[in-house]
């Protein structure tokens, strides 16, 4: 489907933190644009210089951009969300370049499924910042600017 960028992001928003509430939308929106403005490691290569879809679509990334998640249908992805004004709102504030201040330049969140979060994630690549809601940020290490 072609999406404008903006309804892009409020519908990965949306499926992603959805039930987080604004803090916790802010979050994941600030990690994805933090990739499309990546000023070195993968994530620049990936975005070419700000592609937003680039970012969003790059395989294995997020689970709401897959239709299928091992062999089974996946209901709960971008294209089955029905944005609401919050969505829109975080999208055009992050799309503006405002960041959450506690999330900083986090590259990757997840959500553990438990209370605690691990020090690095994916790898060395990047590490524990801060817990918001139910997800986990980590900000890049150096590592991370060699891949």
């Amino acid at each position: 489907m072609a999406y404008s960028d903006r309804e892009l992001l409020a519908r990965l928003i949306q499926c992603e933190a959805g039930g987080e509430g604004d803090n916790g939308m802010r979050a994941v929106a600030t990690v994805v644009m933090n990739r499309v403005r990546a000023s070195g490691g993968e994530y620049a290569r990936i975005s070419q210089g700000g592609n937003l879809r680039n970012i969003v679509f790059q395989s294995g990334q997020f689970d709401c951009v897959m239709e299928t998640i091992g062999g089974r249908y996946n209901s709960q992805n971008i294209y089955n969300m029905r944005p609401e004004a919050i969505h829109y709102e975080i999208a055009d504030w992050a799309i503006a370049g405002n960041r959450l201040y506690n999330v900083g330049e986090a590259l990757w969140f997840y959500n553990p499924y438990n209370s605690g979060c691990r020090t690095y994630f994916p790898s060395s690549v990047g590490v524990f910042a801060v817990k918001i809601v139910q997800h986990c940020f980590y900000i890049p290490t150096s590592a991370y600017y060699l891949t």
